[in-house]
């Protein structure tokens, strides 16, 4: 991982993109995949990743987690000299994981994931990092991460928005004291050490005020709060709305089949599960 961080931030240097091993030179995303077959979930691991989250300590796999394994996989795609865009500076603004069945600590995951071609949007454009895991040959978990890559508003543009059912999102019930080293601590367990999360400093290098907390932990912790109530297979949409800057207060609410995260009228995060 240190030597892909490296690569993206090569891509910060002015007239980087032009060389051949930097990504951010324009053009389509290739076509290729990264794989990882024959992955051990290292149970220490696990259990951090499960208290930094909320999550229960078991040996059942959180949702989430897989997104964790795949993630160095993610920055090897994005990093490649091919890929159009750099990927600091791309922004998270969707995410939709499908658990085909409960995923055991004691398997064996293979992992791939591939890139989808860039669409218009309102705001520039995006694109998903799909990602699929097998255990041997059944497909149990696939997830779909939409990322905006800023630029020339496209007018017109639908933007893409999953339906959520309609309605205003749910209020809140309860409160979550989210301090100032969240950052660092999920990015301890989960490999995201882009800066914007970990320190007030280096967030203000990127136009924020303060650190800002992960999108996946956001997610996470709202998936650990409904633990207790999810099914067997389901999926799982969200929306990043509005970043959380760290250290707050937010609160979480549930509706039926749809939650959100937020700060009074300020929506963070707003999702909905849909069981298979």
């Amino acid at each position: 991982m240190l030597g892909t961080y490296a690569k993206a931030a090569a891509a910060l240097v002015p007239g980087a993109g032009r060389l051949p091993f930097v990504a951010g030179g324009g053009g389509a995303i290739p076509v290729a995949s990264r794989t990882l077959d024959g992955v051990s979930v290292d149970r220490s691991h696990l259990a951090d990743y499960n208290r930094v989250c909320g999550f229960r300590l078991r040996d059942e796999v959180p949702a989430t987690y897989p997104h964790v394994l795949a993630f160095p996989l993610h920055m090897q795609l994005m990093t490649d000299g091919r890929f159009p865009f750099p990927a600091v500076g791309l922004v998270h603004v969707a995410n939709r994981i499908d658990v085909r069945r409960p995923l055991l600590a004691s398997e064996a995951l293979d992992v791939s994931v591939h890139a989808t071609q860039p669409t218009p949007h309102p705001k520039g454009k995006t694109f998903s990092i799909v990602t699929s895991v097998c255990v041997g040959d059944d497909l149990v978990w696939t997830e779909e991460s939409t990322m905006l890559r800023r630029g020339p508003s496209n007018d017109g543009v639908s933007k893409g928005e999953r339906p959520r059912g309609g309605g205003a999102p749910p209020s809140a019930s309860a409160s979550w004291k989210l301090p100032g080293d969240l950052g660092r601590r999920y990015a301890g367990v989960s490999g995201d050490s882009n800066p914007i999360h970990l320190h007030s400093v280096t967030a203000r290098l990127f136009g924020f005020p303060s650190a800002i907390a992960h999108g996946m932990w956001t997610k996470a912790r709202c998936l650990a709060a409904l633990e207790a109530s999810l099914p067997d297979a389901y999926a799982v949409d969200v929306e990043f709305k509005r970043p959380i800057l760290l250290p707050t207060t937010v609160g979480f609410g549930r509706d039926g089949d749809r939650f959100a995260v937020r700060s009074g009228d300020t929506i963070h995060l707003e999702g909905a599960i849909s069981a298979r």
